[in-house]
């Protein structure tokens, strides 16, 4: 059992697959507005949103809302903490291949 350990310890908020898959994507950019990361995900507007919400929550995801002359924009980024957070996870993920 003390082989999986890494496996055991990753981070939850992160490790679900949407989120994972929205944490790389900002994590390869500087910021990323809404519809780009709807697009690029294929998640429903809802689920992004709600996934989105928990990662602010966690502190991994900075989220500002403005408006383009008329027309509202979200832009989302990883915070220093939700960077730390996708590099750990990144490290435990890799040490669990290199024993399987």
């Amino acid at each position: 059992m003390k082989d999986n350990q890494p496996i055991l310890e990753v981070d939850r908020i992160i490790h679900e697959p949407a989120r994972l898959l929205i944490v790389t994507i900002l994590y390869t950019a500087e910021k990323a507005d809404f519809l780009f990361l709807l697009n690029e995900t294929g998640l429903t507007r809802g689920n992004l949103s709600t996934h989105l919400t928990k990662l602010e929550a966690a502190g991994y995801v900075n989220i500002e809302k403005s408006f383009r002359g008329k027309i509202p924009q979200t832009l989302c980024s990883l915070t220093p903490s939700g960077q730390e957070a996708f590099e750990k996870y990144r490290k435990q993920i890799n040490q669990f291949l290199k024993r399987t």
